[in-house]
């Protein structure tokens, strides 16, 4: 049984739900976290409900937080720990992504996600995985989960954009270019821009970027 996730929202500037972009948070935060990322994007997307649920579970390393799994290497939880919390949070999602989309009648083509940190973990981890490929991907500042696995068991091919600060103290800039190299091996159409300067987070330039992917990927569906 999948457990319910909690989520805020923004409506649409124009009262009318044509698409809908999701949020998901990194480890320690919340829906909330996100959310605010509306505000510059609404008025480029008038049309766009915007939703961020949290995470299913109460952070171990931040206990006024959410996680999607755990992370051994920083809460002191096992290997198995962390894979037995990833499988149950895909379920978790994309029972609230299915759901999402029964409640508002968009198709998954005018659904896009956008990651942060272990948000962008669950993204290119869980959407390659759908059935049916949804409008993008928008993934800063994370890792691409088990690069290895991606060819053989990706059903669904949406557009990514990777983001990335070449300052993040947190998740290896590096790790941008090996989750590049791993979606363009399995056919995914997929773009890159480097936050210059810029360490675990969202930088202007990184968030204007993201929202012409959006209006691209959210427009020509």
């Amino acid at each position: 049984m999948t457990r319910k996730l909690q989520a805020g929202r923004r409506a649409p500037k124009s009262g009318k739900t044509a698409s809908v972009v999701v949020f998901l948070h990194g480890y320690g935060a919340d829906g909330a976290d996100l959310l605010g990322l509306a505000d510059p994007l609404a008025p480029h997307l008038p049309d766009t409900l915007f939703v961020a649920p949290d995470a299913p579970e109460p952070c171990a390393g931040n206990p006024f937080g959410r996680q999607w799994f755990s992370i051994p290497w920083l809460d002191g939880s096992s290997d198995a720990e962390a894979a037995a919390g990833l499988d149950l949070a895909v379920a978790d999602l994309n029972g609230f992504l299915d759901d999402l989309l029964e409640e508002t009648g968009v198709t998954p083509s005018k659904m896009a996600i956008v990651g942060f940190s272990q948000g962008t973990m669950m993204a290119l981890h869980t959407v390659p995985r759908r059935a049916r490929p949804l409008a993008g991907i928008v993934a800063f500042s994370g890792r691409l989960l088990q690069p290895e696995r991606l060819a053989a068991e990706a059903i669904s091919k949406p557009p990514v954009l990777l983001l990335h600060g070449d300052a993040d103290p947190m998740v290896p800039f590096a790790d941008m270019a090996l989750a590049a190299d791993a979606l363009v091996a399995a056919g995914f159409e997929t773009y890159a821009h480097v936050m210059k300067g810029t360490g675990h987070g969202i930088a202007p330039d990184g968030l204007s970027v993201a929202l012409a992917f959006l209006q691209d990927c959210l427009e020509k569906a």
